[in-house]
Order: structure tokens, then sequence, then C-alpha cells
């Protein structure tokens, strides 16, 4: 019983949706944490550093979960991420040009802000939905 406990948190551990979700509670955690502003600065920089061993984790996971896919599954998700890629730099781009033509607003614009719009592009945006289409 020991074994097949021990064996389930591990796949538990190992799957990337569970560290994903890891990764985003640490981020909300540092996100809150950084915001006290009485905190002494090294618990700052700890807590900012947190989250980035359970995301570089589950980008592993998924990268080693890509390479189980089919051939067609592959073919989708590269494309997907091709397309979300291409647009998440013309993205970019067009926040780069506009902030020299007007001043954006750091509570909406900023890079703690923007990051978490690019994943959007592959999931939500065109990336993946295209890609599936097209191979429909």
């Amino acid at each position: 019983m020991s074994a097949s406990l021990t064996t389930q948190r591990s796949s538990r551990l190992s799957h990337p949706l569970f560290l994903i979700v890891a990764w985003i509670v640490a981020w909300i955690g540092a996100r809150g944490a950084l915001e006290q502003s009485v905190t002494v600065t090294w618990v700052r920089v700890l807590a900012a550093l947190a989250p980035v061993p359970l995301a570089a984790i589950a980008l592993v996971l998924l990268v080693r979960g890509a390479r189980e896919l089919d051939e067609l599954e592959r073919r989708i998700q590269l494309e997907a991420l091709a397309t979300a890629f291409l647009l998440a730099v013309l993205f970019l781009m067009t926040l780069g040009l506009l902030e020299l033509a007007i001043t954006l607003n750091r509570n909406d614009w900023s890079y703690r802000h923007v990051w978490a719009m690019l994943p959007m592009l592959y999931f939500l945006g065109l990336g993946l939905a295209v890609a599936r289409r097209r191979y429909q």
C-alpha cells in the first residue's frame, strides 16, 4: 500500500498539469508577497524567484510529453506554437511602438501582465484552434 501511494504521488508530481497549477499558485503567492512593501529585499528576491523552478520543470515535462505525441499531433502542436510565436512577436512589437507614441498604463501593460497574455495566443488565440481546424 505504501508503494502504491508513493507511485501515485510520483505520477502526480510528474504530470505537467499539476506542476502548471503549482506554478500559477506560486506566482500568485509571489505577487502577494511582492505587493507587501514591508518585506526585506532578500525575501522579495526569493519570492520573485520561487515560481521559476516550478515553471522550468513544467515546461521540461511539456516538451517531454510532446515527444510522445503521434506525428499528426506533433505537426498540429508545432504549427500552433509557430503561429502563437509570430503573434507574440507582433503583439510585443506593437506594444513597444505604442509605448514610444503614448504613455501606456503600467498597471495594464507591464511585463507582469503581458507575459500572462502570451499563452493565450497559443490556447485561446489563433494558434491551436487554426492548426486543429486545418487538420480536421
